[in-house]
This record gives structure tokens, sequence and C-alpha cells, in this order.
């Protein structure tokens, strides 16, 4: 098992422009945000930020806070792109924007891995407003797109019909994951690669509890059966949890003990338009083929 750092890129319309003191600033298409970041325990590169909006953290550290405007900012949400895919970025009251750009490396890296693969088929778990689910379905791939929150899914529909690509095969799933897997491995379901970003914590459509520390062991091996030795991948992300990159490659590599291929793991991070520096956003693990 090898490290790997997976480095996000600006691109047109987003940029980490500065960050550090606990705080990064953003460009989100053409607004300005600020954000709190931990991670950024460095000084800035300019201390002097312009910004269209802020995010002031609360006294909870579980995501508690409020936005404040200085500058007008559509609250309906504005259109953004990567690549060849379009949705809506919007300031949710979770403090980020409708999407993760970190994840841009991921969506790269999954686009190549169906390279001479006729019609694949990938599933998206907790996979929010749909962002991923588009980037794969625009290079043909058939996507099950899974998440308990229906508002999310109805979200990931609306951006899908804003990309051009509501007549794509995608299956919009409002469902608990962990569930929804289990099922599917009962059915006999199979898939050529699986993306997941599970939450520390969060609950179903019907009441029921996730806990990341205490699910994620049973989630990685009912995924592992719905991969067979002609998968590509399982691309697992971690945010926000005191946990580590060797501890979650680990629990991948024993799932895909008796798989040919390779497994990964290591840190997503974004680097910064000032200076060139990378900002640690995530860990992750990961399961490929070749």
């Amino acid at each position: 098992m090898s490290l790997v750092t997976l480095v996000g890129e600006p691109w047109a319309d987003y940029g980490l422009v500065d960050c550090g003191h606990g705080r990064k600033l953003e460009r989100y298409g053409p607004y300005r945000f600020i954000r709190p970041e931990p991670q950024a325990m460095w000084a800035p590169a300019d201390p002097d930020w312009q910004a269209h909006g802020e995010f002031v953290p609360g006294a909870d550290e579980d995501g508690g806070g409020r936005w404040r405007f200085d500058k007008p900012v559509p609250r309906d949400g504005w259109k953004l792109g990567w690549e060849d895919v379009a949705f809506t970025a919007q300031c949710t009251p979770f403090r980020h924007l409708g999407f993760f750009p970190d994840m841009a490396p991921v969506w790269a890296w999954m686009r190549t891995q169906f390279t001479g693969k006729p019609d694949p088929a990938m599933m998206n778990l907790f996979g929010y407003t749909g962002v991923g689910s588009l980037a794969m379905a625009a290079t043909g791939a058939q996507v099950t797109h899974v998440d308990a929150s229906k508002k999310s899914v109805e979200a990931a529909k609306g951006n899908a019909k804003l990309a051009g690509l509501a007549d794509k095969p995608v299956r919009w799933i409002v469902d608990d994951a962990a569930k929804f897997v289990a099922r599917e491995g009962r059915r006999g379901r199979r898939y050529d690669g699986i993306l997941l970003d599970p939450p520390k914590y969060g609950r179903g459509p019907e009441g029921e509890v996730w806990k990341l520390e205490e699910g994620l062991p049973g989630l990685i091996a009912d995924c592992r059966k719905l991969l067979d030795a002609d998968s590509r991948y399982l691309f697992l992300t971690v945010y926000a949890v005191r946990m580590s990159a060797l501890a979650i490659g680990e629990l991948v590599s024993q799932a895909f003990a008796d798989l040919p291929g390779t497994v990964e793991c290591g840190e997503l991070a974004t680097r910064e338009e000032a200076r060139g520096l990378l900002l640690p956003t995530a860990i992750f693990a990961r399961w490929r083929r070749t």
C-alpha cells in the first residue's frame, strides 16, 4: 500500500486564492468567500482579504455558524462549470457552497479508469448534489446516485438539467446508503466503480442513524460484494474526523485482498493560487484494478 497526495489545481470557475490564520479565501465564479479552515495554521500571503461573504462559525465545533455578506450574492445560487459539467453553487447553512471543489482531481481520475470499458456502471454513494455523478454520466457511464436527502437528490436532478445531461442513464435514489448497498448485494448487482463520501454522522430517510467509525467497515465489505475482478475502482473519501489515511487504507486493503489490483491511500489537497502551497482537505483510500 502506497501513500499518495491528490492535488486539486485551480480552474476557471474555482480557485483557492489564499489561506492562513485558520481561514481560506476562495473564488467561485465571480464571487469570493471566506470560510473557516483549521488546517491553515500558517500566515496568509496577504492579510487584507476582500470578499463578498464570510461564514462566521458559532461556538459549536460540529458546524454551527452563519453567513455574513458584505456585497450582493444571488441567494438562489449561480451557475458554475467544471470541464463539460455545469452545476449550481449556493451559500448553504453548512458553510460550503453546494459542492466540494477539492473533489475535482477525483472526478478526473475516475474518468480515466473506464477507458476501453463498454457501458461502464458506477455508483455514487452519499452523492449530494451530483457533480461527481454528472462528471461520470457525461462520459457515457451508467450511474446510480444515492443520497438519503430528497432535497439533495432534487438539487442533483436540477444540476443534470442545467448541464444538459437530464437524458443520461442516471438512477436517482433517495435511500439510506448502507441499506441500499446491502440490498444491491442480495440482488446480485455488480458495478465497475464505486465512489463513496460518507459523513461523520447522518440520518437516513427513515431515521436510520449513521456513525462513521461504527458503520464504515460493514459498508466497505458490502461495497466489495458489488465489485469483481473486472471492476475498475472503489474510491473512499473521509472528511472532518480524527482518523488516519493509513487506517482507512488498511480497511480497504483487507476488504479487497482477494482481488487483483492496487490499494493506495493519502490526502486530498488544494493548491493555493497566491503561493502554490497545498492545503489538505480530506483523507482517502482507493482500490484500482491496474
